[in-house]
This record gives C-alpha cells, sequence and structure tokens, in this order.
C-alpha cells in the first residue's frame, strides 16, 4: 500500500490541485491499495474486491486529465464505501451505489476544482449517475476539451457527423445512421450488419 506522502505525490499529479487533501480525506478514511495502470480501452478505472484481502484495490488509467481523473476516483472510492457500508450482494451501479457517489462527490462540485463548462453538465449527470460517465454525451464532450491531444489522435462524436458519414474505428469502416433518443444506428459499410 502506498505511504500517505507517497499517495499525496501521486494525487498531486493527477488531480485538480484544490481536491488533493478532500482525496487523501477519502482515503484516510478508508484506506484501500491504490495503483495508477496504463490505459485500458475498456474501462477508465475499476474496484475490485476480495474477501480474503483487508484492504481492497482501486486501480485508475494514469492518461485521464484531471478532472477526469477526480471523477473516476470518486466513483471507483464510492463502490468501496457502498459495499462496506450496505454489504456485498448489491448492484454494483444501484440505487446504493448511486447515493453514495453523490454524497462523495458533492464537496468536490465547485468552481474552485471544477471549471463551469464541466461543472455545469456534471451536476446534471449527478442527480442520476449513470454506470459511466462515457454514456453522458454532454457531460464527456466538456470533459474532452481538457484531454491531451496527441498529434493524428483527434477525438470526434458521433453526435459531430452528419448522418451519412462515414467513419473508422479499429479499422472498421462505419456509416453514421439515424439518430434514435440516446442511441446511433450505424451500419458496417464491408458487411452491411446495422450496430
Amino acid at each position: 500500500m502506498l505511504a500517505p506522502s507517497k499517495l499525496e505525490e501521486v494525487f498531486s499529479k493527477h488531480l485538480p490541485a484544490n481536491a488533493v487533501d478532500p482525496c487523501l480525506k477519502l482515503w484516510e478514511e478508508r484506506p484501500f491499495h491504490f495503483k495508477i495502470t496504463s490505459s485500458r480501452k475498456t474501462k477508465l478505472g475499476d474496484f475490485r474486491y476480495r474477501k480474503d484481502q483487508q484492504f481492497q484495490t482501486i486501480t485508475l488509467n494514469a492518461d485521464l486529465n484531471p478532472y477526469q481523473f477526480l471523477l473516476t476516483f470518486v466513483h471507483e472510492v464510492a463502490h468501496l464505501h457502498a459495499f462496506t457500508k450496505f454489504g456485498y450482494g448489491i448492484a454494483p451501479h444501484g440505487r446504493e451505489w448511486k447515493s453514495t457517489f453523490q454524497q462523495l462527490l458533492f464537496p468536490f462540485l465547485r468552481e474552485n476544482i471544477f471549471p463551469i463548462d464541466i461543472l455545469i453538465p456534471l451536476k446534471k449527470h449527478m442527480k442520476n449517475p449513470k454506470a459511466s460517465s462515457a454514456a453522458d454525451l454532454f457531460l464527456m464532450k466538456e470533459m474532452s476539451k481538457y484531454d491531451k491531444h496527441l498529434p493524428g489522435n483527434d477525438t470526434f462524436f458521433l453526435s459531430d457527423l452528419k448522418p451519412g458519414s462515414n467513419f473508422t474505428i479499429s479499422g472498421r469502416v462505419f456509416r453514421k445512421g439515424e439518430t434514435r433518443r440516446t442511441r446511433v444506428l450505424c451500419e458496417e459499410v464491408n458487411t452491411g450488419k446495422n450496430t
């Protein structure tokens, strides 16, 4: 387990400055193993519960911008707190986790921690948080403004493309179709299959 001084060093590198001390307090309240991992395509962070371990493990991707890192950190800590308080039979993103996440994130919802362009959609998102902040288009658009953009690795959102436009993901070419509420129907050009 990281020593508090080492954890503070890691937090200072990855979090907004005014979030470092409150995040340290969350760790002190219920200590856990904390690891920074290389980027994972399927998740931003992870909470692992093991009955045979006194301290549980939380991991976060190293490439997250400070605001996404903070949101993901509190998301994962909420899992730890919810399981500790309500037991391990609860749904991972059920009402117990949602209420815990809302309570833990509330003190961070300030302009001296999050910029206003993130704070507005984040407050709306937190009224009924989803399992992944990536499911909230408006929040992710604002969050992505603070990502480190590498040359040739620009971020585009499907909502920004016109219907009929082609786009490529992992070497596969798709054509954007119609939007159905929160989902967009797309066709894989080579196979004709709709996704």
